[in-house]
């Protein structure tokens, strides 16, 4: 039985570095990613998993980060938006996002374009139908959801060239 206060010790990869902490086994995913690593990309909405501004990659699957314990995540590989861009490249969907206005307020932006990787990865030429049901999991509260829609198609296209 653990006692408050206890620790454990996970290790993780996150963007291709290993880490290895102590946490407390309540502690979320998401807290550990933005509050020990630093990688406060990862937005913390509503702490329901209703938003997903949250959502991440563990192990290649889009999950949402608040409602996952650190300790879940132990042994595994996580992406976080900060691991998309490679050499101060910007990722496809980041240009795209950037290119067809879809950024909006940026509050749900990293879980959007987590959830579009993640769809891309799975769909690699999805229908406007199926976009909007892959990301119907993310809230975008400045309703700009036609520019989104915009960006996946054209990172589609991106991706696929």
């Amino acid at each position: 039985m653990i006692r408050p206060g206890e620790t454990t010790k996970i290790r993780v990869k996150v963007n291709g570095i290993w880490y290895e902490k102590e946490v407390e086994p309540r502690l979320l995913l998401v807290h550990f990613l933005r509050d020990e690593l630093g990688l406060t990309g990862t937005k913390i909405g509503c702490d329901t998993s209703t938003c997903g501004a949250c959502t991440i990659l563990l192990n290649g699957k889009a999950i949402k980060s608040c409602t996952y314990l650190a300790v879940q995540a132990d042994g595994a590989e996580i992406t976080t938006i900060e691991g998309l861009a490679k050499d101060s490249k910007l990722h496809p969907i980041q240009e795209a996002f950037k290119d067809n206005f879809a950024l909006q307020c940026g509050f749900c932006t990293a879980g959007m374009i987590m959830q579009t990787y993640y769809l891309l990865k799975e769909n690699p030429s999805p229908s406007e139908e199926e976009i909007r049901e892959g990301l119907h999991g993310n809230i975008c509260r400045c309703t700009g959801y036609q520019n989104i829609i915009k960006a996946v198609k054209d990172a589609s296209m991106r991706m696929r060239q």
